[in-house]
């Protein structure tokens, strides 16, 4: 794992803040809000949108950061600032796709959270530790990447 920000992300995931939270708040380059605001806002995408196995929480918060990074350009031109935002999500999302096979919490974990079933089996199989924090150091190193070659190209 490689980098401040995943090792950051990571951090923030074993205090029990989700993967989205922690991705977010690690990744984030805005000056306008604070860690405990990006946590905030990105509390209802854990666990692929409150625990329903939806799109992982770690590529949502990944893409939450994006967002923000671009966040000058938007304000300026929105439909151009858009359209170059749009490559670099589908550029993360496939690439996280490529990596892990799936984009989608469920079959990421092999599990969903809506049955007792289903947790005991999270817990019993170590996921947290053995899947989840690896999709947190990925999606946060591959925001990392792409905000320096963002900020790069600018410079």
């Amino acid at each position: 794992m490689g980098g401040n920000q995943a090792e950051r992300a990571v951090e923030l995931f074993s205090q029990s803040y989700n993967c989205a939270q922690s991705v977010y708040a690690a990744c984030a380059t805005g000056d306008g809000l604070s860690e405990a605001q990006r946590l905030a806002l990105g509390a209802p995408f854990g666990g692929g949108f409150a625990q329903m196995g939806e799109v992982c929480g770690a590529l949502t918060g990944a893409l939450l950061a994006l967002g923000e990074a671009d966040e000058a350009a938007l304000a300026a031109d929105p439909a151009t600032a858009r359209t170059a935002l749009y490559a670099r999500v589908r550029q993360l999302t496939e690439a996280f796709r490529e990596a892990h096979g799936s984009i989608l919490c469920r079959e990421l974990i092999g599990c969903t959270f809506d049955t007792e079933e289903g947790r005991r089996s999270f817990k019993e199989r170590g996921v947290r530790q053995n899947v989840c924090n690896k999709v947190v150091a990925f999606a946060a190193d591959q925001v990392a990447s792409m905000t320096a070659a963002s900020a790069q190209k600018l410079g």
